[in-house]
């Protein structure tokens, strides 16, 4: 059983909701979880045995929601060590923008520039074409932890 913290940047819910969903499914798979959707930075400075999944929507003309823009500028500003963060990263987006996904690209960016490991690939997922994008992340979550061998 292993610890997950989820940070969420939403902006309509879509990434809010896909967290919940995350989180059922980890809770039934015996993980804890805590869900963030105003996320802090000392709610990434967390102990190794425990792991971050950032769940992030795109806005705008590539933008980061507003509940996520002041940890993403703290973390910018004040640059923390994350050499003992590991990380998950799935976000959503519209592949008609030129900035498909670029909120959890930029935030990916900024956690592996301080320190932090990224486990498995990040997911980007097209909200205009996946009709079961919780489906979707469930597996792509499956995969990352079978391949981390987090059970």
């Amino acid at each position: 059983m292993s610890h997950f913290t989820l940070l969420v940047g939403s902006t309509l819910g879509n990434a809010e909701d896909l967290a919940d969903d995350l989180a059922d499914h980890l809770q039934s798979a015996d993980h804890t979880t805590v869900i963030h959707t105003s996320p802090q930075l000392d709610h990434i400075l967390i102990t190794p045995d425990n792991y971050l999944l950032l769940v992030c929507s795109t806005h705008g003309a590539g933008d980061l929601p507003d509940n996520i823009q002041p940890l993403f500028d703290v973390l910018q500003h004040q640059q923390p060590d994350l050499q003992q963060l590991n990380y998950l990263a799935v976000g959503l987006g519209d592949s008609s923008y030129d900035t498909f996904c670029h909120a959890i690209q930029k935030l990916d960016q900024q956690l592996a520039q301080l320190g932090g490991t990224r486990i498995g690939d990040r997911l980007e997922i097209d909200v205009r074409t996946e009709d079961l994008l919780e489906q979707k992340a469930q597996i792509w979550l499956d995969q990352c932890l079978n391949e981390a061998g987090i059970s």
